[in-house]
């Protein structure tokens, strides 16, 4: 039985960088970098007005020459034209003279402000004046954001959203993007019916399957439903040889253990594959196998159905972004326990699902590695370090966001 940490570190070790391809825009979110995206031109592109208002000169308005307007007291300006998003000015702005212009649209030259036009009044011949005694620039310069060829993506990160419209904006409509892989996932045991089916005397529903297909399309994958494998040797050689020979990694849960019928790791042996540990100090998910044959993976885990979800957070999900090109670090906030929490053994590594009240922490009731219930309303897990029986009312601890 290895820690938890050497067990991380041992499958994040056998991940390797895979190919690029590109990739449409649309189709980019989920997917990683494969290279740096530098800017092809300033942001903003040219100096544009943050409101709807008159651009004019700042001295025309007399702010910054030593003395203040009385409002309603400012010279009026003559109004050069209209200037809406999208539209080149026709005219530069000289003594006495503004533009209406909107927000987004450019700025003429000449112009080294933008008055609000709540901040203006128009007299009758069709000039306005501005009635405050002072006004910001407001104005969006060329460049300010972003200068050309600055970077403003790196390789290796995670595409969203934002980043969406980052690539957007820079003209990257075809970026580079890592292979993404593919996974197959197998649930094994005599005792399982789909989930369709009623199950009859001493069977249960195949949840597992689901739940592991629907983390791993959580983040953007696919996954291959390989159904369901019997306690019989040879019919798990050959499922797992099947996806071995169709995915990059093969996801097993169940017959893991030291059952009589739990045939996981020989068969994984069988199918050459090379077992790099099989049981790691964490509860629940003690009895869990990693592998690996060339360049394909196999990962066995526990058939309780909160063991498998918290193995796959824990170890499989930054597995599986390495294999992406991505370091993914799980998000988490410290946050003070809001009651005290003991157990009994500390041998292992503890994970506890939580729930998070008025920013503290607390623990949820929790009945073992079956109760997948008790994530339901889980906010997020915290762990239990080996040798701890307990976290105190208000210590600190890190929550792993779920």
């Amino acid at each position: 039985m290895i820690p938890f940490k050497e067990a991380l570190d041992i499958v994040l070790g056998a991940a390797s960088l895979p190919d690029a391809e590109p990739c449409s825009l649309i189709s980019s979110q989920g997917r990683v970098l494969a290279q740096d995206i530098r800017s092809d031109i300033d942001m903003p592109p040219f100096n544009k007005s943050a409101v709807d208002g008159f651009a004019c000169r700042m001295a025309d308005l007399a702010v910054g020459t030593g003395h203040t307007i009385r409002p309603g007291h400012a010279p009026a300006l003559r109004v050069m034209e209209t200037i809406p998003a999208g539209k080149v000015p026709s005219h530069p702005i000289g003594p006495g003279q503004c533009a209406r212009i909107m927000t987004g649209a450019m700025v003429p030259e000449g112009a080294d402000a933008v008055i609000m036009v709540e901040d203006t009044t128009e007299l009758p011949d069709g000039t306005i004046r501005f009635d405050k005694e002072k006004s910001a620039a407001n104005i969006c310069y060329q460049g300010e954001d972003i200068r050309k060829r600055d970077l403003v993506l790196t390789k290796g990160l995670l595409i969203s959203p934002p980043e969406i419209a980052v690539l957007a904006s820079v003209g990257a409509v075809s970026p580079m993007v890592y292979n993404q892989p593919k996974v197959a996932v197998i649930s094994t045991g005599d005792e399982l019916v789909d989930p369709g089916e009623i199950p009859g005397p001493a069977r249960i529903r195949n949840s597992n399957s689901s739940q592991l297909i629907g983390q791993i399309e959580q983040i953007h994958l696919k996954a291959m439903d390989m159904g369901i494998s019997g306690d019989i040797e040879e019919a798990l050689y050959q499922k797992i040889n099947e996806g071995l020979g169709s995915s990059n990694v093969v996801i097993v849960s169940g017959g893991i253990s030291m059952g009589d019928y739990d045939y996981v790791p020989a068969v994984m042996q069988k199918s050459g594959v090379e077992i790099l540990f099989k049981t790691i100090a964490i509860q629940p998910g003690r009895p869990t196998v990693f592998g690996r044959k060339g360049d394909k993976f196999v990962f066995g885990l526990p058939g309780n159905p909160v063991s498998s979800f918290v193995l796959f957070e824990l170890l499989v999900k930054p597995f599986l972004f390495k294999l992406m090109g991505h370091d993914y670090h799980a998000p988490e906030t410290p946050l003070p326990m809001g009651e005290t929490y003991i157990r009994k053994k500390s041998t292992r590594r503890s994970i506890l699902p939580v729930a998070i009240r008025e920013n503290h922490v607390y623990p949820l009731d929790y009945h073992g590695s079956a109760h997948i219930h008790s994530y339901i309303n889980a906010d997020g897990m915290v762990a239990i370090e080996v040798g701890a029986t307990k976290l105190n009312k208000g210590e600190t601890v890190d929550v792993r966001w779920v």
